[in-house]
């Protein structure tokens, strides 16, 4: 077998949650259905670089029914499932993939897919496309597109595109409908959730509860926070995320305010440096720190451990920091995204759409990749609105349709009041 795990004998155990994801992921289930026998992935070999969960195991399943060959590896050091990356493995997937990765490690891991010379890749948090850029722009001619999960990810591509530097085409599957305004509202909300729950098991009710950005996963956050009768506070510096989040209820505040109000702080930005030496000087004793943001950068630990005398593990992801002056500051997950370090990541019925999109986006690119100029691309409307149709079916529900003459009206310009 090729590849390395942290322990194949944990693969049954992997197998279970696999079984129970593709059970909650009906429209990809489909998909694999539809092209399981035409196989429009043939001959395609793939080099993915996303985090190693169940919902990713069916995706990854569903790419090699459709004819694809694949090369996995884990985009983060702290979010891969050791027995889902061994039920992987133990099925015969190359996998470069275990919890705990050193930062050598992870890249060593992404190095070992990129031996399969891959013709589409498949990222999120675009660290495999920067390393073919950076390391290996050789492979980049044999490689038809590739396709980006995370708005990380795609900000740093169009940027990219922008100053001509972009090798191949890139769709932003981020930017789809079925991605950010489900996936990172209510699969970020909810697993962030569930993450700062497993790792402190505190009570969120009367609870002040500061988020750091009102994007979509910030929006997510806040909402659910609130659901649990937190009392949101929001940080930002673009005004109109800022007044949205006036508007929704929420106390908006600069970060220097909030540090000292704040029992619970997440970052949902993209952003370096919003956690930082001054915040950590005027928090409260207690206050409970994390991340949601794709990179480790939002929380600028280093300034945190310049003030601590004694740090410690006291449960599992959540470490104290005692300062000089006795406050203690509790970090869960070293900062990486709580979600997936302290719990299981996105549930599976918001991952179905999403990878849905990546799927999709490979038989795409497959077709047209050839063709297409080196820049970032757009999901096509149709297939967001294929994807939430059938995710609608397999909930059991409808919705009206237009009649022709409405489909007329929508585009007339000669009618009046």
């Amino acid at each position: 077998m090729t590849g390395k795990v942290k322990d194949p004998n944990l693969a049954e155990q992997g197998r279970l949650k696999i079984e129970w994801a593709e059970m909650h992921m009906p429209v990809l289930m489909a998909l694999r259905k539809k092209y399981r026998v035409s196989k429009p992935l043939s001959g395609m070999r793939i080099s993915g670089c996303l985090h190693v969960t169940k919902e990713t195991a069916v995706l990854i399943k569903t790419l090699v029914e459709a004819g694809a060959e694949v090369a996995w590896s884990g985009c983060n050091p702290l979010s891969t499932q050791d027995d889902v990356a061994a039920a992987l493995y133990m099925e015969g997937i190359p996998i470069w993939a275990w919890h705990g990765l050193s930062t050598a490690e992870f890249y060593w891991c992404i190095e070992q897919t990129l031996q399969q010379k891959p013709t589409l890749t498949l990222d999120d948090g675009a660290d495999l496309v920067f390393t073919i850029h950076n390391k290996h722009p050789e492979l980049a001619q044999n490689v038809l597109g590739g396709a980006e999960e995370t708005t990380t990810g795609v900000h740093r591509l169009r940027a990219m595109a922008a100053d001509g530097k972009l090798l191949y085409p890139m769709v932003a599957v981020n930017d789809a409908e079925t991605k950010w305004d489900f996936d990172n509202v209510y699969g970020t909300g909810q697993s962030s959730i569930d993450g700062i729950l497993r790792a402190t098991n505190i009570l969120y009710a009367g609870k002040t509860f500061v988020v750091a950005g009102y994007g979509h996963c910030g929006k997510g956050v806040a909402r659910r926070a609130a659901g649990m009768g937190a009392n949101v506070i929001v940080t930002e510096v673009k005004p109109t995320a800022a007044l949205k989040a006036c508007l929704d209820g929420y106390r908006v505040m600069p970060m220097d305010e909030a540090a000292a109000l704040g029992d619970i702080f997440i970052t949902a930005t993209g952003m370096k440096d919003v956690i930082v030496r001054r915040h950590f000087e005027k928090m409260k004793d207690g206050a409970i720190v994390c991340n949601t943001g794709h990179y480790d950068c939002e929380v600028n630990l280093n300034e945190l451990r310049s003030l601590t005398v004694n740090q410690k593990i006291v449960r599992p992801n959540c470490m104290q920091h005692t300062l000089n002056d006795g406050r203690r500051i509790f970090v869960l997950g070293e900062g990486r995204l709580v979600n997936l370090v302290a719990a299981e990541g996105h549930p599976s019925e918001v991952m179905d759409m999403s990878f849905a999109n990546q799927f999709m986006s490979m038989i795409f690119l497959t077709q047209n990749g050839r063709n297409l100029e080196k820049r970032v691309y757009d999901i096509p409307e149709e297939q967001d609105q294929e994807i939430a149709r059938l995710k609608l079916e397999t909930m059991g529900l409808s919705i009206d349709a237009l009649t022709a003459e409405q489909i007329r009206y929508k585009t007339a310009y000669s009618e009046g009041t």
